[in-house]
C-alpha cells in the first residue's frame, strides 16, 4: 500500500466521526513505518476532524506504527490504548491524550453496530474499570520513561564531563609542552647572545695588545735600520 492510498483511508474513516466527547484541541502526528512509510496528522478542532499529509510540529503526541494499525484505529476495529498496551503501537510524551484520541473511536463504533442495550450496560460498567486499569498502566509506562530518560541523561552529563576533563588535561599538557619549548628555546637564544658578546668583548680586549706588539716590532725594525748599532742579540767577534 502507497502512502498516499494510507492517507486516504485514515481520512476518509473519520470523515463522518463523531467528536462531541472530545472538548478540547488534539493534534497527532503519525509515522507510518514499513510499507507506506511516511508522516501525516489527524487534528480535531472546532467539532471536526483533520487528516493531512504532513507533520504536525507542535502536535500533542505521535504515533509510530504500521499502515494496517493506524487503518484499523482510523475504522474503529482497534483501540489506540490497546494497542499502546500490547506493544502494536508506540506513542511518545503525553500519554494521557490517548484516553482523548480513544473517545472518537469509541463514539464512531458505537454508531457502526449497536449493541444490545443489556451489554450496553455492562460495557459501560466495565469501561471505568478498563479505563482505570489503562490509566495506571500508562502512569507507570510514563514513570518507567521519565526514569529511562533521566538515566540517559545522566549517562551523558558524565560522558560529556569526562570529555571535556579529558579534552582540558590535553590542552594543559599542549600548553605545558608550548610553554617549555619556549623557554629553551629563550634559553638557547640568550646563551648564544651571551657567548656572542663574550667573544666580541675578548676580541676588543685583545686589540690594544695586538696594537702595542705592533708598534713594538715597528721601533726594533728603525733599531735595526740605524748604522753604528747593533742588534741586541748580535755576536761579539774577537
Amino acid at each position: 500500500m502507497k502512502y498516499e492510498e494510507i492517507v486516504a483511508k485514515v481520512k476518509k474513516a473519520y470523515a463522518k466521526a463523531d467528536t462531541a466527547l472530545v472538548d478540547e484541541h488534539l493534534a497527532v502526528q503519525v509515522d507510518v513505518t514499513g510499507e507506506g512509510e511516511g508522516a501525516f496528522y489527524i487534528e480535531v478542532a472546532d467539532g471536526k476532524i483533520n487528516v493531512e499529509p504532513w507533520e504536525y510540529l507542535d502536535h500533542d503526541f505521535k504515533i509510530q506504527c504500521t499502515a494496517e494499525e493506524i487503518i484499523a484505529i482510523a475504522e474503529g476495529k482497534k483501540k489506540l490504548g490497546a494497542e499502546v498496551e500490547s506493544g502494536n503501537v508506540y506513542i511518545s510524551r503525553n500519554f494521557d491524550k490517548v484516553a482523548v484520541f480513544d473517545l472518537i473511536v469509541a463514539k464512531k463504533s458505537a454508531k457502526k453496530a449497536a449493541a444490545p442495550k443489556a451489554e450496553k450496560k455492562t460495557a459501560k460498567k466495565a469501561a471505568p474499570k478498563a479505563e482505570k486499569k489503562t490509566a495506571e498502566k500508562k502512569v507507570a509506562k510514563k514513570d518507567t520513561a521519565d526514569a529511562a530518560a533521566k538515566k540517559e541523561a545522566e549517562k551523558a552529563a558524565k560522558a560529556a564531563e569526562k570529555a571535556a576533563k579529558k579534552e582540558a588535561e590535553k590542552a594543559a599538557k599542549a600548553a605545558e609542552k608550548a610553554a617549555k619549548k619556549e623557554a629553551e628555546k629563550a634559553a638557547k637564544a640568550a646563551e648564544k647572545a651571551a657567548k656572542k658578546e663574550a667573544e666580541k668583548a675578548a676580541k676588543a680586549a685583545a686589540k690594544p695588545a695586538k696594537a702595542v706588539k705592533k708598534a713594538a716590532d715597528k721601533v726594533e725594525a728603525k733599531d735595526k735600520k740605524k748604522p753604528g748599532r747593533k742588534p741586541k742579540n748580535a755576536e761579539v767577534k774577537a
